[in-house]
C-alpha cells in the first residue's frame, strides 16, 4: 500500500472568492480540475494526533515568522481575529478568509517533521 498524499477540502459560500485568495494572494499553484474547479498544490505538511472527547479535524498552516507573513497577508486583504498569541507550541492567530472560513496560521515552536 501507497498513499501518496493528502486532500484538504475548504467549504465556503464564497467559494470563487477563497479560490481567488489562494492562487492570487497566497500565490499557492493550482491546475484546473475543469470550468475553473481550482485545485491547489499544498507546501509540505505534517499531521498530529490530539486525545479530544470528540472527533474533529482542523487545518492550520505554518510560517516562519508570523508578525512578518500576518503584515504582508493584511496588505493583501487578509483580515484576522487579533494579534498573534502565544499558544505554548508556537505563535499563532486566526485568518479569516472568504466566506468566513477561519484557519489558524502559526509559527511553530514545536519540532517540525517537514
Amino acid at each position: 500500500m501507497t498513499i501518496t498524499g493528502a486532500h484538504v477540502l475548504l467549504y465556503s459560500p464564497e467559494a470563487e472568492a477563497l479560490r481567488a485568495v489562494l492562487r492570487d494572494v497566497i500565490g499557492w499553484r493550482s491546475v484546473d480540475a475543469h470550468d475553473g474547479w481550482l485545485i491547489f498544490a499544498l507546501p509540505p505538511a505534517e499531521l498530529a494526533v490530539h486525545p479530544a472527547e470528540s472527533t474533529q479535524h482542523e487545518l492550520s498552516l505554518m510560517c516562519d515568522d508570523i508578525t512578518a507573513t500576518m503584515t504582508d497577508l493584511r496588505g493583501k486583504g487578509i483580515e484576522f481575529r487579533g494579534e498573534p498569541q502565544a499558544m505554548g507550541w508556537g505563535v499563532g492567530a486566526t485568518m479569516v478568509l472568504p466566506g468566513g472560513v477561519e484557519v489558524l496560521l502559526y509559527q511553530p515552536r514545536h519540532p517540525t517533521a517537514i
